[in-house]
């Protein structure tokens, strides 16, 4: 084995030769703390730390002073800081126009989405999106692009637009139904949608706001035709703003973009409209046969079997559904079932993002009723 080398080489007794003079050292134990020393001016220092105890209790002061600077944290922003900035931004600034309350759901998801399609490139317009949702009790999916899903939110927007006199974004006398609508877009294009859909959609969100913020107060329960079905005006922008922010999801997912869900009283008002509409959904099963048979005959407006639904969160709440008639009253004193699960999963299952067989925190009482309110929820999801 050969022997060591450099300045310490010959020593005698391996005894570290004269170096540099205290001054000079103690002028190192900086440089020596934050590791930034030549191997000479370490080895230097370190074997003057050994006989000077002064320095040896500064060289520790400053080791200690550099761990405190030390951070395993990365200096890159957090992904999440822009969006959670403009959601602040969203919810603070004064409208100059104010919105009703009703309507701003539907005005921020839209703006949310708004900020996603700027910060994207052109290619990613072209980035593969599956739409999933249930049909007849089965999770169905289908394959579009980011701007196929742009133009679908347009033309089933314009369902809206067209009830408040707005131009239709496809044709006068279009198909009302939101699948045939969408169907019609993507087919009648001689090539696939392009980020050219992007300025016609916002505009038409832009559209919509004015006019729901000019129109008197009556105009929140206009009645907005889906072909099979209606709801009023201010249920159908927050129909429209939950629809914005999954399918905001999906594209977020398709390029690797963070995105949120709603605020918690945003959330709340999408799951209450989704519980408002399950009885009649109960209804339509138990006619097509995939639901159990009532258990009473109720006069509208009576008290019924309700099932308990419990949602945790900070869009939460507490509700009870009544299982035999939509015209009946949910009751907390005929509770034969229960069901507690977590906010965001009961958005995904009314979505047709969860299946109802996973869905579910906890469930008990009938299971029959836990069983059929769940795949009534699976049954409000539409592409």
């Amino acid at each position: 084995m050969t022997g060591p080398s450099g300045p310490a080489a010959g020593a005698a007794g391996g005894r570290i030769p004269a170096g540099p003079s205290h001054s000079v050292l103690m002028s190192l134990l900086g440089a020596w703390a934050l590791a930034v020393c030549s191997p000479e001016e370490t080895m230097y220092v370190e074997a003057h730390l050994t006989e000077c105890d002064a320095c040896a209790e500064e060289a520790l002061r400053l080791r200690d002073a550099v761990g405190l600077l030390q951070t395993e944290r990365s200096l890159d922003l957090d992904p999440l800081l822009r969006s959670s900035v403009l959601r602040e931004c969203l919810d603070l600034r004064p409208a100059r126009t104010p919105v009703p309350d009703w309507a701003r759901p539907y005005d921020a998801e839209t703006a949310r989405l708004d900020t996603l399609l700027r910060d994207i490139g052109a290619g990613e317009w072209h980035a593969p999106v599956r739409l999933r949702w249930f049909e007849d009790d089965k999770p169905v999916a289908r394959r579009t692009t980011v701007a196929g899903v742009i133009g679908h939110l347009m033309v089933v927007d314009g369902l809206v637009g067209t009830a408040l006199g707005l131009d239709d974004p496809l044709f006068p006398a279009a198909p009302l139904t939101p699948d045939e609508r969408t169907e019609r877009f993507w087919g009648a294009a001689a090539a696939p949608p392009t980020r050219g859909v992007h300025v016609p959609w916002r505009g038409q969100n832009h559209a919509l706001i004015r006019q729901v913020s000019f129109a008197s107060g009556s105009v929140a329960d206009l009645a907005v035709s889906y072909g099979d079905f209606a709801l009023p005006l201010r249920d159908a922008l927050l129909d429209r703003a939950f629809e914005c922010w999954i399918h905001g999801a999906d594209i977020a997912d398709a390029v690797s973009y963070p995105y949120d869900a709603p605020g918690g009283p945003c959330r709340h008002d999408m799951i209450d409209l989704a519980v408002r509409l399950l009885p009649a959904e109960l209804a339509r099963r138990r006619r097509q046969g995939v639901a159990g048979p009532p258990g009473e005959l109720l006069a509208a407006g009576a008290p019924g079997r309700s099932l308990h639904l419990e949602v945790e969160g900070s869009g939460g709440g507490e509700w009870y559904i009544p299982l035999d008639s939509p015209a009946a009253l949910g009751s907390a004193d005929r509770v034969v079932a229960h069901i507690a699960l977590e906010d965001v999963e009961f958005c995904h299952l009314v979505a047709g993002h969860v299946e109802p067989r996973e869905a579910a925190a906890g469930r008990s009482g009938d299971p029959a009723a836990v069983r059929d309110v769940l795949y009534a929820a699976a049954g409000l999801s539409r592409m």
